[in-house]
């Protein structure tokens, strides 16, 4: 017993030895081969997959390596910590493999971050655990007593489900010497015992003849199996039963209704009576056969009672016997072929998919792997695969009868965020039957947009005088990506206005784009307010666009006319804006121009004039557009020398703003009548006595402050000549020029050349002197009278003049000053100073 048990152990490590040896030779071709035999227990080694396919365990166990199961009953595991292909149950050969002289198990490895399937057999071999059996523990037959020595009787076969030398391999027939055995070998190499009368009965000696067959295997240790034979000794039964074949053969679908009648037996036996009656029965009973087909005991016909599957076995053999009342019989072969006919659609499993897929993915990623089969034959067991629509993807043949789904090109989430991709198997049958499978794939987003601006450029306009914090306009900008790198921010690019940073006069919200003025804006400061936005959305890295704004500043009338001319009186000044008309003007003749301009722009600085108010209202007139007043008649000598007009200045803003000027106007011939005129309006009621008081008082604050001035003059003269010794001396554009000669109007100066006239009065117009001055021009200072020249009215003229006129006015100097500065319409003017 030792003995034959470590027998049993040797030939189960040649075995594996074998398997270890077939596995290298064919791993380099990605199929591996194993051999293990049957009975093993649960969890018995099979195979090291992870050397065998060249794998790392530690690759192995961080990428995932399965077993694919499809619907089968799963016999191996494999254990990602190992690599060990193991048995996941104990494996009956006979279970598995029934009637298949070699028994290979087939299972498929896919290794999830290679995207492969390596595919791997196991050929499970045989040991003898099974012994010969009989259908039927104890036979009867029957037998005449005249039947004659030589006879043969056909006995029912053992069964053994062991392969090679341990399935049957020989009978042994004990018990009587009236029998003996004989084995003859059928065309399919299989034994069939046959009893062997070998000397007479005699019913009367004996009537019951007890055997026993015994059925051996080849195995170590050899098993075997018995049946007892009862041979009953009957009377005189001349003709046994014969078929009218020998053998029967017919072909039938796999979908042929159960019920139906497959084919009818026939044997005739030339007896009579009860010998001649002739029943039918099955001898060669399988469970397969007992569970499928049924022979009518009367007429012999075999009927179907079990639907036929080609898939699960395409041929049957019966063996029926024809048994007459005496006892007598015959037997005929029965093979039933199945066809196979297109009842099974393919099979279609996703053995591996991802779920997603990044939109950069490279062309030809392998996104699923499928494995399809089609369990008919033939051409009904072709199968042909195919992607349905138009799909970014491509269907390629794998290993075997996988197939792998690939990108055909790159993928653009914007267009396209999901798929739902069809993969369809047709065979070959007709009519063809089908399967698909579905793939469900999102596209992974990448920040390969950049924001988008809702225009090309942008502008608006805000009116000034604005409230801080106002809101100017809202930029928006979209992102075709998706998630983080869709949200998009706003920020001023960098710049300045006027010197100052360009974000202390706007800002933009950040997360709506929204534009809003910091400052209050004036239009005459700042008319216009270019800038660029930039939207950047938030992936990494991230990506940006910019745009344009113009910012319009609108507008407001918030400034009231400036009148430049007539000026505005001064402090203490007795006239101002004195204008001579010749009272023998034509009507329309010029006699002033009012200047003025308003710092608005447009319908807000478009200025009107009118004249308000006149001494004498028909007169004189004004120009709506150009101020000019003009004689509207020719002056009477009724009419008054000395006017004032008052005009009003309008702008036609809403609501209008005005300002006024006051032009005095003298009608007079001469200047000499015009400062009559004047003279006898500057003091009408006041005495000589008084007046020649006033006179030396003023004289005497006159000569004090030309005394002061003389010592200031000396003392900048000194200090400037310090500071010449200790700085180099500047250079001037416009030096030894006075400040006072430039006039600034709206920002820019205008130089003033006056011309001076002296002009000495006294009381008697007779007296009265007039020179010009040694420089008339007064782009320098005023020359001083030379000290050999008295003056004129100081002197013995003056004196004598005192003497003669009471009422003389002495010390009277009037200057005239004639001005000639630039103004927007071209037009020249005069204006007149007049100093005591």
């Amino acid at each position: 017993m030792c003995a034959a048990r470590e027998g049993r152990w040797g030939r189960r490590q040649r075995a594996l030895l074998c398997c270890v040896l077939v596995a290298a030779l064919e791993a380099a071709w990605g199929q591996l081969r194993y051999s293990v035999p049957e009975e093993l227990p649960k969890g018995s080694f099979v195979g090291d997959v992870a050397k065998d396919l060249a794998l790392q365990l530690a690759a192995l166990r961080d990428r995932g390596a399965r077993i694919l199961d499809r619907g089968r009953t799963r016999y191996f595991t494999l254990h990602a910590n190992s690599g060990h292909l193991v048995t996941a149950e104990r494996l009956d050969r006979e279970q598995l493999c029934r009637l298949m002289e070699r028994c290979v198990l087939r299972c498929e490895v896919i290794v999830e971050g290679e995207m492969k399937v390596y595919e791997i057999e196991v050929e499970i071999t045989d040991i003898n655990d099974n012994a010969p059996s009989f259908g039927e523990a104890e036979n009867e037959l029957r037998m005449s007593e005249t039947t004659a020595p030589g006879s043969r009787f056909s006995l029912s076969k053992a069964r053994d489900p062991d392969m090679g030398m341990n399935s049957l391999q020989s009978y042994e027939l004990s018990g009587d010497e009236h029998f003996s055995l004989s084995v003859q070998a059928g065309a399919d190499g299989e034994k069939r015992p046959e009893l062997v009368l070998a000397k007479a009965l005699d019913r009367e000696e004996a009537a019951f003849h007890e055997l026993v067959l015994r059925a051996s295997d080849g195995g170590e240790p050899s098993r075997t199996g018995t049946a007892r034979i009862r041979v009953s000794v009957l009377d005189a039964n001349d003709n046994a039963p014969v078929f009218s074949q020998a053998v029967y053969a017919v072909r039938v679908p796999e979908d042929v209704p159960v019920g139906s009648t497959l084919l009818a037996l026939t044997a005739t036996d030339a007896d009579e009576g009860l010998n001649g009656e002739v029943k039918y029965s099955m001898t060669k009973l399988t469970a397969v056969q007992t569970d499928k087909f049924y022979v009518a005991p009367e007429t012999g016909s075999i009927r179907l009672v079990r639907s036929l599957d080609f898939e699960e076995d395409d041929s049957y053999e019966l063996e029926v016997q024809a048994r007459d009342g005496g006892g007598l019989s015959d037997t005929a072969t029965v093979s039933i072929s199945v066809t196979d006919v297109n009842d099974n659609a393919p099979e279609l499993t996703v053995s591996s998919a991802l779920s997603e897929i990044s939109e950069d993915a490279p062309s030809g990623t392998v996104v699923a792997l499928l494995h399809v089969q089609d369990r008919d034959s033939g051409a009904n067991g072709e199968v042909r695969c195919s992607l349905v629509g138009d799909v970014p993807f491509r269907l390629r043949s794998s290993v075997g009868s996988y197939y792998s789904v690939a990108t055909a090109r790159e993928l653009d989430r914007e267009e396209v965020s999901e798929y739902n991709v069809t993969v369809r198997a047709a065979d070959g049958g007709s009519p063809s039957l089908r399967s698909s499978a579905v793939l469900a794939l999102r596209v992974l987003d990448v920040n390969d947009n950049a924001p988008v601006f809702a225009e090309a450029r942008y502008s608006a306009r805000l009116a000034e005088n604005n409230a801080e914090g106002a809101l100017v306009l809202t930029v928006r900008a979209w992102d075709a990506d998706w998630g983080q790198n869709a949200r998009v921010r706003y920020r001023l690019a960098e710049g300045r206005v006027r010197g100052a940073p360009l974000s202390s006069y706007v800002s933009v919200q950040a997360e709506t784009g929204a534009l809003y003025a910091l400052r209050s804006f004036d239009y005459e400061e700042v008319r216009e307010v270019g800038l660029w936005v930039r939207a950047e959305d938030g992936g990494a890295p991230a990506l940006s666009s910019n745009v344009s704004v113009r910012l319009l500043i609108v507008d407001e009338n918030d400034n009231a006319p400036q009148v430049l001319y007539p000026p505005a009186a001064a402090a203490g000044a007795v006239w101002t804006g004195v204008e001579l008309a010749p009272r023998s003007a034509e009507p329309g003749a010029l006699v002033a121009k009012v200047v003025a301009v308003d710092a608005d722009a447009g319908q807000n600085a478009w200025l009107s004039y009118e004249l308000a108010k006149a001494t004498e209202p028909g007169l004189f007139r004004v120009g709506l557009h150009s101020g000019e007043v003009r004689t509207a008649r020719s002056p009477l000598a009724r009419d008054a020398p000395r006017h004032s007009l008052v005009v009003v200045v309008k702008d036609q803003g809403r609501p209008a703003l005005s300002a006024t000027a006051t032009l005095t106007v003298v009608l007079a011939e001469s200047v000499a009548e015009l400062l009559s005129e004047l003279g006898s309006a500057a003091a009408p009621a006041e005495p000589a006595g008084s007046l020649t008081r006033w006179l030396v008082l003023a004289v005497a604050a006159v000569s004090c402050l030309f005394l002061a001035f003389l010592l200031l003059l000396l003392a900048l003269r000194l200090r400037r000549w310090r500071r010449s010794q200790l700085l180099p001396p500047a250079s001037g554009a416009l030096r030894g020029v006075p400040a006072s000669h430039f006039v600034g109007i709206d920002g820019v100066r205008a130089f003033l050349h006056s011309y001076s006239h002296e002009v000495s009065l006294t009381a008697d117009s007779r007296k009265s002197q007039r020179r010009w001055a040694a420089d008339s021009c007064c782009n320098t200072l005023p020359a001083r009278p030379p000290p050999d020249k008295a003056a004129p009215l100081l002197g013995e003229d003056a004196a004598g003049a005192r003497g003669a006129q009471p009422d003389a006015l002495p010390g009277l100097k009037i200057f005239f000053a004639y001005a000639y500065k630039p103004i927007p319409l071209d037009v020249q003017t005069c204006f007149m100073n007049i100093q005591l």
